[in-house]
C-alpha cells in the first residue's frame, strides 16, 4: 500500500459514487416534483418525442370536438326552427280548413285570415332568426355544414341544410297566400299539407345529420381519452416507486458523504510516519 498526499484514490472513488447518487437523487426529486418520469427530452429523447406526437394528436381532437359541437349547435337551432314551422303549418291548416267552410260568414273568415297571415309571416321571422355562429341551415344561405373529423384536418363530416323559406321546395306556400275567400282557403289546404309533409321530412334529415355529428364527437372524445392515457403510461412517474427510491438514495447519499469524509482523512495517517 502506497501513501501519497498528492493523489487520494479512495476519495476519488468515493466522490464518483457520491456524484452518481446525487445525480439519481436529483432525477428522482424532479420526477416527484413534476409527476413525470420523462419531463423533458433530456430525460429520454425517444419517449419524449413519442409523447409529444401524441399530445399533438390530443390537441387536434380537442379542436375536432369543438368543431363538431359548433356544427351540432347549428343543427339544433335548425331543428328548433323546423319544429316551430311544423307547428305553425298545423295551425295554418286548421285555419284554412275552417275558412274553406262555405257557410262561414265574412267577418269570421276575415278574422281567420288575419290569424293565418300572422302565422304565415311568423315562418319568415323564424327562418331569418335561425342562426348560430353565422350559420343558418333553413334559409338557403348555405348548402351544408361541415365539421372536422380527424386530428390532422384531412377528414370531415357534413350534413345538408334544409331551406324552409316560403315559396321554396319544402315550404311551397307563398308569402302572398291568404285565406280571404272560400276558394283560396280550399286550394291552400292541400298546399299546406304538402308543405307540412316536406318540413317533417326535412326535420328527419336534419336529425340524422345531428346523430352523425354526435357519433363522431363521441368517437373523437373517446380516442382523445385513450391517447391521453397512453401518454400517461409513457411519461407519468410511479409515485410509490419514486418515493421508495428517494428514501434509498437519501440513505446512499448520507453513506457516500461519510465514505468521502473517511477517505479524506487517510492522508492524515502520513503524519504519523514522521513522529
Amino acid at each position: 500500500m502506497s501513501f501519497s498526499v498528492n493523489t487520494n484514490v479512495g476519495a476519488m472513488v468515493a466522490l464518483q459514487y457520491l456524484n452518481e447518487t446525487q445525480g439519481r437523487l436529483n432525477q428522482t426529486q424532479s420526477a416527484i416534483n413534476s409527476g413525470l418520469k420523462v419531463a423533458t427530452a433530456r430525460d429520454n429523447g425517444a419517449i419524449f418525442a413519442i409523447a409529444q406526437n401524441q399530445r399533438s394528436a390530443v390537441a387536434g381532437y380537442s379542436a375536432v370536438v369543438s368543431s363538431i359541437n359548433n356544427a351540432t349547435s347549428s343543427i339544433d337551432v335548425a331543428l328548433s326552427a323546423g319544429q316551430s314551422i311544423s307547428d305553425l303549418l298545423i295551425q295554418m291548416k286548421q285555419k284554412a280548413l275552417s275558412a274553406a267552410d262555405q257557410s262561414l260568414d265574412t267577418a269570421s273568415r276575415q278574422a281567420l285570415n288575419a290569424d293565418f297571415t300572422a302565422l304565415r309571416d311568423q315562418i319568415t321571422t323564424i327562418v331569418k332568426n335561425a342562426v348560430f355562429n353565422g350559420f343558418n341551415l333553413v334559409n338557403g344561405s348555405t348548402t351544408q355544414i361541415t365539421a372536422l373529423a380527424s386530428s390532422d384536418g384531412t377528414r370531415r363530416v357534413t350534413t345538408s341544410s334544409q331551406n324552409m323559406s316560403l315559396s321554396g321546395t319544402i315550404v311551397t306556400m307563398r308569402s302572398t297566400n291568404t285565406i280571404s275567400t272560400q276558394a283560396k282557403a280550399s286550394t291552400l289546404v292541400a298546399t299546406i299539407q304538402a308543405s307540412l309533409t316536406n318540413v317533417n321530412s326535412a326535420l328527419a334529415k336534419l336529425s340524422a345529420g345531428a346523430a352523425k355529428f354526435s357519433i363522431q364527437s363521441t368517437f373523437a372524445q373517446k380516442l382523445s381519452d385513450t391517447l391521453t392515457a397512453g401518454i400517461g403510461n409513457l411519461v407519468d412517474a410511479n409515485m410509490a416507486q419514486e418515493s421508495a427510491l428517494l428514501q434509498s438514495l437519501q440513505v446512499k447519499q448520507q453513506l457516500g458523504v461519510q465514505a468521502l469524509s473517511i477517505a479524506n482523512q487517510a492522508p492524515q495517517t502520513i503524519l504519523s510516519l514522521f513522529h
